[in-house]
C-alpha cells in the first residue's frame, strides 16, 4: 500500500484519468472529491462490498424452482 500525506487542496492522480482531491480535513473526518470518468465506478468501501455481496448472492441463487429440483441430492 502506497501511503501518502496530503494537505487540504491537494491531490493525487491514478492513472492519468482519476484525481483525488482532498477538499476539507475536519477533526478526525478527511472529505475527499473524486474526479473520474463516468464509465469507472466509485464507490465508498461498504457500498462496494454490498454490491459483490449482492452479486455473489445471485450468482449463487438457482434461477427457479427446476434448477432448485435439479440441484437437490
Amino acid at each position: 500500500m502506497l501511503v501518502l500525506s496530503r494537505k487540504k487542496n491537494e491531490s493525487i492522480v491514478i492513472n492519468d484519468d482519476i484525481t483525488i482531491v482532498v477538499v476539507e480535513i475536519r477533526g478526525d473526518k478527511v472529505r475527499l472529491g473524486v474526479e473520474a470518468p463516468k464509465e469507472v465506478p466509485v464507490h465508498r468501501r461498504e457500498v462496494f462490498d454490498a454490491i459483490h455481496r449482492n452479486e455473489d448472492l445471485v450468482a449463487n441463487k438457482p434461477a427457479n424452482k427446476a434448477d432448485a429440483a435439479a440441484n437437490e441430492p
